[in-house]
């Protein structure tokens, strides 16, 4: 078994944390833009849909500098929330945390909006011919309904962000022990002279993690089926 050191346990853990605060602060606007794409019929909507999977197209380091402007301690929000609330993201892992946000959201939203749009709507109208009011009936049956498809897109959306490396580095840098991940620390022990078996360990790592991801990802889509395929 594979000794680490301190430092590759901080980048682990670090990893750890950044992609769980990712998924978990993101998933409340992901379930929204998943719903209103599969549901709304309203001026923006191509547009809506085009800005959530921007991240998938536009190179990450092209992302990481849109938030370095937007959320820098100069930038247009950044400067704002650091003066108002003392949130700073550059150069913080909370910066890192929000990059992996951003470049895994499209990953996030599209299962749910898959689920969302395999839901019958005859049982949201069922429950309000009976008197439930629109947010109750999305509480209690839209979103029961759409759990399955809530939980794998937050178990791909983990997954990325455990992997994001372009985004984070440039928005955030690579400082051992407040930004540096996984990605980032395998690219600083490449840049090493002998530090090959270090970034052997931490990539073994990565794609353990990744694995683990992907298989219950998959094992969360087949609970997404309809029932009747899983009749004998």
């Amino acid at each position: 078994m594979p000794t680490f050191s301190p430092a590759e346990w901080q980048a682990i853990a670090l990893s750890l944390k950044v992609a769980s605060v990712a998924t978990i602060l993101s998933l409340p606007l992901g379930i929204l833009a998943a719903y209103l794409l599969a549901r709304g019929r309203f001026p923006g909507r191509t547009l809506l849909d085009g800005l959530v999977h921007l991240p998938l197209i536009v190179p990450p380091v092209v992302t990481g500098y849109a938030l370095l402007i937007l959320f820098g301690r100069k930038g247009l929000i950044g400067a704002f929330l650091e003066s108002h609330l003392g949130l700073v993201f550059s150069f913080r892992w909370t910066g890192a945390a929000l990059a992996a946000a951003v470049m895994s959201f499209p990953l996030l939203v599209r299962p749910i909006r898959l689920t969302f749009e395999q839901i019958d709507t005859r049982l949201e109208q069922a429950a309000g011919t009976l008197g439930a009011a629109p947010w109750k009936v999305f509480a209690t049956v839209t979103l029961p309904l759409a759990l399955p498809g809530i939980l794998a897109g937050g178990v791909l959306a983990f997954a990325k962000a455990l992997g994001e490396f372009g985004a984070t580095i440039t928005f955030v840098s690579n400082i051992p022990g407040e930004t540096q991940t996984i990605p980032s620390a395998i690219y600083a022990a490449t840049e090493t002279p002998g530090g090959d078996a270090q970034a052997l360990r931490l990539a073994l790592v990565s794609i353990v993690l990744a694995f683990a991801a992907l298989l219950a990802s998959e094992a969360l889509a087949r609970w997404t089926r309809p029932r009747e395929d899983k009749a004998p």
